[in-house]
């Protein structure tokens, strides 16, 4: 059995590129990046498995490119620069990361898959150019950083988030320490305030500038500060409006 397959391990681990060699590393890209989206798709994020795959997919090729056309073209194995492509490919995946990125009022969404998009690629590069194991190394690192890693960031509550409590008095307020009290109640930060007084139709804008935890429920929170004073309306941003 050993003998059978010790043609095909060398084929797949040789320097030289053939058929058999190009298809077996485009199969394991496709897997590596499959799984990846997977988890991905499975937190809802647009770029899923079948973006996921076709970056690895086609960072695979791109190496395999880059190997084949000084092996084929200059007549000797040695010839050329196979990182020149791999360069590019690099540079060129950010256009797709930065697409991933979703920016509303200054919450920034997307880094992580970003990232994830960045980190395929490279793992393609690498099964292009035969570190099978190393890839599938990778690959396992990725998941355990976007799984379990997330696990020990919500156990460890440092899902914090900054928010903007928006609201408009009638009335003219001078004194907050009311609304300090009850978000401290609520075991929730407050970081700054910025009050703007309109004395002729006595209005007072109040900006709370908070730090909560990722679970917080904002709905019964606005509904205890509404309380505090003569609301006329109240909302939360994830930024100061300018």
């Amino acid at each position: 059995m050993f003998e059978f397959c010790g043609p095909w391990i060398d084929e797949l681990n040789g320097i030289v590129v053939t058929p058999f060699q190009a298809i077996f590393k485009l199969l394991l890209s496709l897997t590596l990046g499959s799984i990846v989206g997977l988890e991905r798709k499975r937190k809802g994020q647009p770029a899923g498995i079948r973006t996921f795959a076709l970056i690895s997919i086609g960072a695979t090729l791109a190496m395999i490119i880059s190997i084949y056309v000084p092996q084929e073209y200059l007549g000797h194995v040695a010839n050329g620069d196979p990182g020149r492509i791999a360069a590019q490919v690099l540079s060129g995946i950010g256009f797709l990361g930065a697409g991933a990125i979703i920016q509303m009022k200054g919450s920034v969404r997307g880094l992580t898959t970003a990232a994830g998009i960045w980190m395929i690629a490279t793992i393609g590069l690498a099964v292009g150019v035969g570190m099978y194991f190393v890839a599938c190394i990778a690959t396992l690192l990725i998941l355990f950083v976007l799984v379990q890693l997330e696990k020990i960031e919500h156990k460890v509550s440092l899902g914090s988030e900054s928010r903007i409590i928006r609201i408009k008095l009638g009335t003219i307020l001078e004194d907050v320490s009311s609304y300090r009290t009850l978000l401290k109640e609520n075991h929730i930060h407050l970081s700054n305030v910025y009050v703007e007084y309109d004395y002729a139709n006595n209005i007072t804008f109040l900006n709370l500038v908070i730090l909560a935890k990722e679970k917080t429920d904002y709905v019964s929170l606005l509904a205890s500060l509404k309380t505090l004073n003569p609301t006329i309306s109240i909302s939360i941003a994830n930024q100061l409006s300018v």
